[in-house]
């Protein structure tokens, strides 16, 4: 992870956000680097104050939240992560413009036709150069610390981004698996995150 004194919080835009899910507001936030910029929005839902709310970092993908694809589990992801804030009536999700575990959405393009051809997602990302996950959690934590978070319960299946998340400064006090319906087209997606990236689908 970078070091963040380089890194600075700039909230662009809050608007009211009404949704299928409930009353959201969002707000559009930029991550200034030495020499680039990073963007994401966040959508709160209810009074963020006092026990720790529930938190997803979700990043962006355009064949899954967009198209619904079925390469991968994003979407549902996605879906699951707003019902259940919507349901206990507070919460927080970030959307990071971190397409392909940062590779980008052409990369990812990419990154398809080599899966087409036998690799998984891992070997794909290996195969163009690029590491498994090129992600980072600074921009997030900054908007958690910016909503005056200290402690969270992260919707999440990746003992990496809680890491991250607490590397930043934020406690993860639990995190809340994010399981979504299997389908049979996800199916070796998914045992990649569990069999290479470490990734959890169970409790806990």
């Amino acid at each position: 992870m970078r070091e963040l004194l380089s890194f600075r919080l700039v909230k662009v835009a809050e608007a009211a956000l009404p949704s299928e899910y409930g009353p959201f507001r969002i707000y559009g936030f930029e991550g200034l680097f030495a020499g680039r910029k990073e963007e994401a929005v966040a959508l709160k839902l209810g009074d963020l104050t006092g026990a720790p709310p529930l938190v997803r970092v979700h990043s962006q993908c355009l064949t899954g939240d967009v198209f619904h694809s079925l390469r991968c589990d994003c979407r549902a992801q996605l879906d699951l992560a707003l019902r259940t804030i919507a349901q206990e009536g507070r919460g927080l999700l970030i959307y990071e413009n971190q397409e392909g575990r940062g590779i980008g959405l052409l990369n990812k393009l990419r990154a398809y036709e080599l899966q087409d051809a036998g690799a998984d997602t891992v070997e794909a990302n290996e195969l163009l150069g690029f590491e498994a996950d090129l992600r980072s959690f600074e921009l997030p934590a900054a908007i958690l610390k910016y909503f005056g978070l200290t402690e969270i319960r992260l919707l999440s299946n990746n003992p990496d981004k809680v890491e991250s998340v607490e590397r930043a400064g934020v406690k993860v006090v639990e995190r809340v698996p994010c399981i979504a319906d299997l389908e049979a087209l996800r199916e070796g997606y998914l045992a990649t995150k569990r069999d290479k990236m470490g990734h959890l689908f169970e409790g806990g």
